[in-house]
């Protein structure tokens, strides 16, 4: 599975000066549930401001300007080198920002996870907008009371078989 996880206020913003503008303990519980013992995939600018490779993940840098080789963290080009990398370990893929990596993957994603302030806030980093008819809404819960809410969509195929996960033509 391929996988989008994201924190964005109500107007959409996940960035500001190259920082997440909020502080939510609850959503960074959510973002480890998920994504532990699976492979992250993150650009430069997402990496630079966690400045480590989170443990526990295989964690894939996209950048064409940044090399980084640990133990459980490579840079790669693109996000075919991950699908191919990934496609036989039995991980699922969290693509975790920032816009232009999460645009990029779009087309690829089954799954898209939303934690939601439920409020407006101020940036320069937006997530792109993605279509009701191709996600729909699979579960909601109540993140933090009147301060977050935590979306699962999924996406809508309209046929079964091999090619499931690949975008729709």
């Amino acid at each position: 599975m391929i996988a989008i996880i994201v924190a964005m206020s109500e107007n959409r913003v996940i960035g500001r000066e190259g920082k997440i503008p909020w502080d939510l303990p609850e959503d960074r519980k959510k973002f480890q549930m998920l994504t532990m013992g699976n492979a992250i995939v993150m650009g430069r600018r997402t990496y630079d401001e966690i400045g480590h490779p989170l443990p526990g993940r295989m964690t894939y840098l996209l950048s064409g300007t940044k090399k980084v080789e640990l133990e459980n963290c490579h840079t790669v080009q693109s996000l075919e080198e991950v699908w191919e990398k990934e496609k036989n370990t039995g991980r699922d893929i969290f693509i975790c920002g920032g816009a232009s990596v999460y645009e990029e993957a779009l087309r690829n994603t089954d799954k898209i996870y939303v934690t939601k302030l439920l409020e407006k806030v101020e940036g320069d980093t937006f997530f792109p907008m993605f279509s009701g008819e191709e996600f729909v809404e699979k579960s909601c819960e109540i993140l933090v009371p009147q301060k977050a809410v935590f979306y699962e969509y999924e996406r809508v195929f309209d046929f079964e078989g091999p090619e499931k996960g690949l975008l729709k033509t």
